[in-house]
């Protein structure tokens, strides 16, 4: 008798709602933990989507946790499905509003508010990549 198959194991996706958030012509990013995954890379905030909530209250859950701030959650800007080695990932980029209290680098290890020209200074995760290159090239979601 031969032995079994040798099964890969189902590779579970990661669901994340992530927040373009701007205010005067400039964009709010997070730098990850060093002790997260891909700490040290710069991210748009936001988290993982908890149990049957919407990628809209996960955002704004995470924003308040991340970052102790509020906005109000806009149209989807892009939906990306990425493959790292370890994982794979869905995220949802929404465009915010910002509402009130001022960032505050809660879970998070740093933030910054940039301009187009600045955000190419920053490395990001490779599943922001298409998102990034949007976002250098077309000045209509900085308005």
């Amino acid at each position: 008798m031969g032995s079994p198959a040798l099964r890969e194991p189902a590779t579970q996706i990661v669901e994340v709602a992530a927040g373009l958030v701007f205010r005067n012509g400039k964009l709010l990013i997070t730098q990850r933990r060093l002790t997260d995954h891909l700490g040290g890379l710069w991210e748009f905030p936001g988290g993982k989507r908890e149990g049957d909530e919407s990628f809209e209250a996960c955002l704004e859950r995470e924003l308040g946790e991340e970052l102790g701030i509020k906005v109000s959650v806009g149209k989807l800007v892009a939906n990306v499905i990425h493959q790292y080695p370890e994982k794979k990932v869905h995220l949802k980029f929404f465009q915010c509003g910002w509402s009130r209290h001022e960032p505050q680098a809660i879970g998070c290890n740093a933030f910054a508010w940039v301009d187009r020209e600045r955000l190419a200074a920053y490395k990001f995760p490779a599943a922001d990549s298409q998102l990034i290159a949007r976002l250098q090239t077309s000045s209509a979601l900085w308005r």
